[in-house]
């Protein structure tokens, strides 16, 4: 049982720190024109203050703040809320299912931060480290 606790505790912080590193290349792309830049032209950035702009910010900074599990409650609050606003912005004017409208990556992050939002860092995070916080079930 022991076995299972710790392997739950590793694949917990893998997902966290898996998904705040994909989520941070997207706001790499807008902020710093990495890996493609924006809009797949390379080297092209977003306007900093413009809705692409923010967008960049919360995604490279704000995966950077899941990677480290750090306040990755109130974090994961604000990225699922901007996975939605993006999916009903951007997606669903192009039609209401995700495999036709290209919204699958939106809804599948905005689904595993609502999970972090509920669940918290875990035990391998700086909020467990530095408040004692881990992920209450």
């Amino acid at each position: 049982m022991e076995r299972i606790s710790k392997a739950n505790e590793v694949t917990f912080a893998i997902l966290r720190i898996g998904a705040g590193l994909l989520f941070m290349f997207h706001g790499a792309q807008k902020l710093f024109g990495w890996f493609g830049g924006f809009g797949g032209t390379p080297g092209a950035t977003a306007p900093l203050f413009s809705l692409m702009g923010l967008a960049g910010v919360l995604e490279f900074f704000g995966g950077a703040l899941i990677v480290l599990g750090l306040l990755t409650r109130p974090v994961a609050v604000i990225l699922t809320l901007q996975m939605l606003i993006a999916y009903g912005m951007a997606h669903m004017p192009h039609g209401p299912w995700p495999i036709l409208n290209q919204g699958e990556p939106a809804l599948l992050f905005a689904v595993i931060f609502l999970f972090f939002a509920t669940h918290g860092g875990g035990r391998f995070s700086l909020d467990h480290t530095l408040f004692g916080r881990s992920h209450e079930r």
